[in-house]
């Protein structure tokens, strides 16, 4: 078997527009699995650009799965974005330090955790992902979305807010793919099925 290289950074031949993402990424609280591959119109550094307001002291962590797509202009949206929204005013006056230091004393700014994207997942270009938000494995976001709630596992997203459009798969055959996990296959074992992986019959995997 000839395998490509889950540790190449440029896994196209003469192509640097598109790279497997986990061997250019350098901030600890970003975690990519194998495979998941970005591609960029201009250069693959501007993935971490792209993931806005992600502040060490905050803590969140953008984390996903294997075998995703992500396309170029995919902007990720982290909990340092969020302001108080209860309060008399949303002005992070504590930032700026000096006599307004103690204004968030006794408070938080609210967060709503991690940001997760499953395995096999299409973010299609310039979509957007708010902060906390969990997108299902096999879930495809449409071009120009903005998802500010969790999508479920196979479905289609689009809109802004993002809505769901449609389910890939009956409910039956969803949770049969959720039961085999095919990305924690041995990569032998994907490979050998790739066939089947491309093509419409579940019955087929093996």
């Amino acid at each position: 078997m000839t395998i490509p290289d889950k540790n190449t950074l440029f896994p196209l031949e003469n192509y640097d527009r598109l790279c497997f993402l986990k061997n250019i990424i350098k901030n600890p609280n970003i975690v990519v699995g194998d495979y998941t591959y970005y591609d960029d119109f201009e250069d693959v550094a501007n993935f971490e650009k792209n993931v806005k307001y992600h502040f060490d002291f905050v803590g969140d962590q953008l984390i996903i799965g294997k075998f995703c797509m992500i396309a170029s202009g995919v902007t990720f949206i982290m909990n340092g974005a969020n302001h108080l929204s209860k309060s008399i005013s949303a002005y992070p006056f504590a930032i700026f330090g000096k006599d307004w230091q103690h204004a968030m004393d006794g408070k938080t700014y609210p967060t709503k955790g991690n940001t997760v994207i499953g395995n096999d997942v299409w973010i299609g270009f310039n979509a957007t992902i708010m902060p906390g938000v969990t997108i299902g494995d096999g879930a495809i976001i449409a071009s120009n979305a903005t998802v500010t709630k969790d999508v479920p596992h196979y479905a289609v997203v689009g809109g802004n807010p993002a809505k769901v459009i449609r389910k890939r798969f009956s409910d039956e055959d969803i949770t049969k793919l959720l039961e085999l996990k095919w990305w924690n296959w041995p990569i032998e074992k994907i490979t050998a099925n790739v066939h089947h992986l491309t093509g419409e019959h579940l019955d087929r995997l093996k």
